[in-house]
């Protein structure tokens, strides 16, 4: 293909895109529109919440999850600190932006894993896929979700959920797939059907990688937060932003740290909180 030949092609597959985005754009928005609505509620509710509340309520997710005073204590003591900065607006939307994106994952990925594990034909057309949306350069597929949908909450939603979902897309699937054929076979002698299995042995087996799956799913969600902030949404990462370019070190440092308070705390709680269900899967099945 001649350099003439490929610059034709180039700007036809571009001004097909636009035609698409002004045939289509305002349905896809629509359909959209829900997840939006939820987002910008959540983010009400977590703003309008007094803060004392909030750091209670946050505190018993934490100990419910974590068992661990040491956590909880941590916890409430970033929190103040954050909000001691002035920092406590921003950080509630970025909270709303990595919860809801962490469920949208969950919800479309777990259902993925399992058809992976189920088939090696999808697993085979699945995987590549996953592998091109952890490497593919972000701002890439930030191109045709801002022409589609312009800038606002749901691209940033969507690109954090592109990034975030293969983790556990994957681990759902290896969790699924690592269940002893032993215990397999003892649900087949007791006449258990395929659906039956799924529930109630591979399932509760496979939830400690599945969980394995949501920590890395939130990591990723917030490291992209940044560049969610990139395309309107608001957040920590738009003040790091804002530090960046208008070289605020000291803004830029107190909301990166804030970050890293977020990340630290979702990871401690998901991790003790998978070990304790591996705990409690061993006790039932060893």
């Amino acid at each position: 293909m001649s350099r003439t030949d490929l610059r034709d092609f180039k700007r036809g597959f571009d001004d097909a895109f636009r035609g698409f985005t002004r045939e289509y754009g305002e349905s896809i928005e629509n359909f959209f529109n829900p997840l939006l609505q939820f987002l910008v509620w959540f983010e009400k509710l977590l703003i309008s919440t007094p803060w004392p509340l909030m750091i209670i309520i946050i505190s018993v997710l934490v100990w419910a999850g974590s068992r661990s005073w040491v956590l909880v204590v941590g916890t409430v003591f970033s929190l103040l600190f954050i909000g001691y900065l002035g920092m406590w607006e921003d950080t509630m939307y970025t909270l709303a932006l990595v919860s809801v994106a962490t469920l949208v994952c969950i919800i479309i990925g777990i259902p993925f894993g399992i058809l992976m594990s189920k088939s090696d034909r999808t697993q085979a057309v699945v995987t590549p896929v996953l592998d091109i949306m952890q490497t593919i350069p972000s701002f890439v597929y930030l191109i045709p979700i801002l022409l589609l949908l312009g800038i606002g909450k749901v691209p940033g939603l969507i690109a954090v959920c592109i990034y975030a979902i293969p983790p556990i897309v994957r681990l759902t699937n290896l969790g699924i797939r690592l269940v002893d054929k032993d215990v397999l076979e003892a649900a087949d002698a007791f006449g258990a059907s395929p659906r039956q299995k799924l529930w109630t042995v591979q399932m509760p087996l496979a939830l400690p990688n599945i969980f394995a799956g949501v920590n890395q799913t939130i990591m990723m969600a917030l490291a992209m937060v940044v560049v969610a902030a990139l395309i309107g949404v608001r957040g920590l990462g738009m003040e790091v932003l804002r530090a960046v370019n208008n070289q605020y070190i000291t803004l830029g440092f107190m909301n990166g740290m804030a970050i890293v308070a977020i990340a630290i705390v979702f990871d401690r709680v998901s991790q003790k909180f998978g070990k304790r269900l591996q705990k409690h899967t061993e006790v039932i099945h060893g």
